[in-house]
This record gives C-alpha cells, structure tokens and sequence, in this order.
C-alpha cells in the first residue's frame, strides 16, 4: 500500500464517524503550527507546509474541491511565510519577530479582499457545482485562508482573528464531509487563538516603533 493510500484509511472511529489519517495527522501539524506561531518560532512555516500536504489527500477523499485548494494555498503561502520570517530573523536585532497590530487601511484592505476573492471564487464553484458540493462556504474557507497566512507573515496581530473566522465556518462543514477530527481539534483551535491573539497584542504594544517584521526565533 502506498503512502498516500494508507494516509487515506481509517485510524479509529467516534461515535460511528470514521476519523482518517490524514485528517488526524495534518490537523495535529496544524495545531502545532498554530502553537509555534503563537511562540513567534520559524519553525511554524514548515509545520504549515506539512500540514498542507497532508491535509490534501484528506480533503481530496471527502470530494472538497475548495478544501484542497485551501491546503494547496496554504503550502505556497507557508513558504512565501517562511522565506519573509527568514529575511526578518536576518534583520533582527533580539532574535525575535516584532508583530504589531494593522493599520486601518491594513484592514480595510485585507477585509476587502476577502469579500472580493470570496465572491470571485464562490461564484466559481456555483458555476461548475463539481468542485464542490458548499461552494460558497468552500469559497470564503479558500479565501480566509490565504488573508489570514498573508496576515501572519506580516505580523500582524489581527491573523488570529481571521484564523478564528475561518474555522467558525470550516469545522461544521469539516463535521458534514466526514473530517471528524477536523471538528475535534476546534476547542483546542480555539483555545490557542485566543492565547496567541493576547501575547501577540501585549508584545505589540512594546514594538510600536519597530518594523513590521524583525526575524523570528529558531
């Protein structure tokens, strides 16, 4: 059997739903990115990217066209993120990355830009239903997703909140595709949120004057 084949199979089962491998093990990277994010460590951009490809066969057995995609834009997006924190771990002067809350214009561009992208892409999925059986669900998921890395690359504290928006919408529509672990892993998600959110706005109020992204911790 493949690796590929056996990351698709069934690990155990909750409550007669089927948790897969590939859920389990890329939702576990996926929180120990989130940890690592949290903790300001470079280290979180690898575990993003490994996540992601797990996490494409999972999405791709439960026929989620906006899934996969999502999982597709997080590996690039991971290395666009890890390539940024490297040059800023260069620049650092104490090892560490500064974060800082965005600008209003920050905000009004990033809020405008996920109304747009999810209009464009749910408007794609509605006119070719194959790719995907919620379209617009998987549309504002896929588009959510890729505001909220470009946030974290940045540094800017506002990320957390838009992870947190992101999975408001993608853990029911984990729980009716099938992902149970996917819907498992929330309380825990939603625990580091609202952790990382606090530090990384306390840090941001020390670092007013620093640039937005100062190096990162190994």
């Amino acid at each position: 059997m493949s690796a590929l084949a056996w990351l698709n199979t069934e690990a155990f089962a909750v409550f007669d739903q089927k948790v897969i491998w590939s859920d389990m093990i890329g939702n576990l990277m996926g929180l120990a990115a989130l940890a690592l994010g949290w903790r300001r460590s470079i280290w979180t951009w690898p575990a993003q990217l490994l996540s992601g490809l797990i996490l494409v066969g999972a999405y791709a057995t439960a026929h989620l066209a906006g899934g996969v995609g999502k999982q597709l834009l997080v590996i690039v997006v991971a290395l666009w993120g890890w390539r940024a924190w490297q040059r800023g771990k260069q620049q650092a002067q104490d090892g560490s990355i500064a974060v800082r809350t965005a600008t209003w214009t920050e905000r009004g561009m990033l809020l405008a830009g996920a109304a747009l992208g999810t209009l464009a892409v749910g408007g794609l999925f509605t006119l070719v239903p194959s790719l995907s059986w919620s379209p617009w669900a998987d549309a504002y998921i896929f588009v959510g997703t890729i505001v909220a890395m470009v946030a974290q690359a940045r540094g800017l504290v506002e990320f957390w909140f838009a992870w947190l928006l992101v999975d408001l919408v993608g853990v029911p529509l984990a729980f009716q595709s099938g992902l149970v672990f996917s819907g498992l892993v929330y309380v825990v998600y939603f625990a580091l949120v609202l952790w990382g959110a606090y530090d990384w706005y306390q840090r941001s109020r020390t670092t007013t004057d620093a640039p937005a992204l100062e190096g990162a911790t190994a």
